[in-house]
């Protein structure tokens, strides 16, 4: 990696970790809890294995098209600084057509939004000897733009995923509204939240779940302070190119 690349991202990654630290300590949460996954679909290819040469060991790409010289390049067992070989997170809407891509090469699913889909995923993951960890996106905000189920409609969807074998569900995804003051997003994280509670109250799937992907660039601090364990950034930590 160029000096330049390595330079900046150490610079951004140093900020972002000072960040999550503080925000753990308002929120009194270890910062063990919070895992940072890289997106890099904005990125080059140098630029991605820079951040994964820096430490940074979960990456996260929107489409397989986009992210397929990536993963071949990065997965061909190059390891992080830190000794960690990549781990790949889907975190685009999956189209079921582009299962078959996807399986086997993203470890987590972070999009998963509908009945045909989970099928699909089940099937490959069967084929494929695995079991997948996948996050239920929900459209928390009731934006019409955005992608994922509607909150009434989980106990439901819950209830029909637990018939497949090979996808676990481990968790709840949801994208807050852009908002020019990040403490507008509080009641949509918390909303998250809370519904992942109520559902393992209910003890509809045999495992509860643990997880909370949520939060990005503009607002994974507040998204940490309501219980993200998973946050997604792009621009903040490896930038915008082109």
């Amino acid at each position: 990696m160029t000096s330049t690349i390595k330079s900046e991202l150490t610079g951004r990654l140093e900020e972002v970790q000072l960040r999550i630290a503080a925000a753990c300590e308002r929120s009194g949460r270890n910062r063990d809890e919070v895992n940072i996954i890289a997106v890099t679909k904005y990125v080059s290819l140098e630029t991605a294995e820079a951040a994964h040469q820096l430490g940074l060991q979960h990456l996260g790409e929107n489409r397989w098209q986009d992210a397929k010289e990536k993963w071949e390049a990065i997965s061909g067992g190059d390891t992080g600084e830190e000794g960690g070989q990549a781990v790949w997170h889907f975190i685009g809407s999956l189209q079921t057509n582009k299962v078959k891509d996807v399986i086997g090469k993203f470890t987590y699913i972070h999009s998963l939004d509908r009945l045909s889909l989970a099928q699909a995923i089940d099937k490959r993951a069967s084929q494929l000897g695995l079991t997948v960890p996948c996050f239920i996106q929900v459209n928390v905000s009731g934006e019409q733009s955005k992608h994922g189920l509607e909150p009434d409609q989980l106990p439901v969807f819950l209830t029909e995923l637990k018939e497949l074998s090979s996808l676990r569900v481990i968790g709840l995804m949801t994208m807050a509204p852009y908002e020019t003051e990040a403490e507008e997003t509080r009641p949509v994280f918390r909303a998250l939240r809370e519904l992942r509670d109520e559902m393992n109250e209910r003890a509809i799937l045999p495992e509860s779940m643990t997880e909370l992907s949520m939060g990005m660039s503009g607002d994974f601090e507040v998204a940490i302070e309501e219980g993200a364990t998973w946050i997604r950034l792009g621009t903040i930590l490896v930038g915008k190119e082109g």
